[in-house]
């Protein structure tokens, strides 16, 4: 996982709930840097659930919801990081249909070993859209967050319906159906 991810969750965790949480969790989760972490890095991803886990036994607070919460953070600072990504986005669905053939791809082009979930979209009716999330690490919470942080960058009022579905060739896989809210 790359070594962004593990930045912008330490900065939530300060940003929100201090340095001294920061230092706790880190301490907790007996990680084999001790926190240190560089953006362009490339760690593992069973660090950032140990650093969850410790911020949910710290906090009370369910590790799906803080999970749910980084990923709309993430999108949030996505958006203000990476501009160029959401110049030719004028909505939600329209963004979120363009990740894995164009946003993963610049991706790729600046982190050619970062390891990204597959996203398929469908549009199966006008208003609707279907994201398939599949991976081999479990992040759907995060998924949900980064689409909710997307509804919400772009002020739309969307629905989302949330499936879990059974592994497949060793693969987390997600269905995400959104549909335009009635008025």
């Amino acid at each position: 996982m790359k070594g962004v991810v593990f930045t912008e969750f330490m900065e939530l965790v300060e940003s929100r709930m201090g340095l001294d949480m920061l230092d706790r969790i880190i301490t907790e989760a007996q990680l084999p840097n001790d926190g240190a972490y560089t953006s362009v890095g490339t760690y593992d991803h069973a660090e950032l659930v140990r650093l969850v886990m410790a911020l949910s036994s710290a906090t009370g607070l369910a590790i799906p919801a803080l999970v749910h919460m980084f990923g709309q953070h993430l999108f949030q600072r996505f958006s203000v990081g990476y501009p160029a990504l959401f110049a030719d986005a004028t909505n939600a669905y329209d963004f979120l249909s363009r990740i894995d053939e164009v946003i993963h791809v610049e991706v790729r082009k600046l982190y050619p070993d970062a390891e990204l979930p597959k996203l398929a979209c469908e549009r199966p009716a006008p208003g609707e859209l279907v994201l398939l999330y599949s991976s081999p690490r479990g992040f759907a919470d995060l998924a949900a967050g980064l689409i909710d942080g997307c509804i919400a960058h772009f002020g739309e009022s969307i629905t989302v319906t949330r499936t879990d579905l059974p592994r497949q060739d060793n693969l987390h896989r997600t269905r995400f159906h959104m549909a335009v809210a009635a008025a």
